[in-house]
């Protein structure tokens, strides 16, 4: 299983989940954990990602053009279009089934907003599933999205060691 994630804080997601099971679990080839940083598809030199939302508002989103073009660059590499989990407290709750459904999907990608979120046109057109983790909000959706890949990572086989252990 590959799981792909769209943020703008990559470190901090690959210092937390390549330790431990999920690190081990990588090793072994059982799933793969790759983070893609947005602001490298930034449409200007200073990698700014944020803009007031598109038709008014208040805040800032992140803007639809990096979010896109990213989530295009994964597109192309793996060949098909999975699902889109976008971190939100908007969301439908996360709970053990969803994660055992996700566990058979072959890709999964997360897309992790911040500031106000990000722009409505995202939602539109490639997420999939909004989803959240409780009822309360975050700075950003990195630990929504480390809490979910470690529920759904443990029930793909082989990665933990006893079947029990689900």
């Amino acid at each position: 299983m590959r799981f792909y994630i769209l943020t703008l804080f990559p470190e901090m997601i690959e210092s937390t989940l390549n330790y431990s099971i999920l690190g081990k679990a990588q090793e072994k080839n059982k799933i793969h954990i790759e983070c893609i940083n947005i602001r490298d598809f930034a449409q200007n030199k200073h990698g700014q990602v944020d803009d007031y939302p598109y038709g008014g508002g208040p805040g800032m989103v992140m803007q639809a053009p990096p979010i896109y073009d990213a989530y295009k660059n994964i597109i192309n590499r793996i060949q098909k279009k999975p699902k889109v989990l976008y971190m939100s407290p908007q969301g439908k709750p996360f709970n053990q089934q969803m994660a055992q459904s996700f566990s058979k999907e072959e890709d999964l990608i997360f897309l992790c907003g911040h500031y106000e979120g990000i722009d409505e046109r995202i939602i539109n057109t490639i997420v999939t599933d909004e989803i959240s983790i409780g009822d309360f909000i975050l700075t950003g959706g990195e630990l929504a999205a480390m809490c979910m890949i470690d529920a759904i990572a443990r029930l793909v086989p082989g990665v933990l060691g006893k079947p029990e252990s689900f």
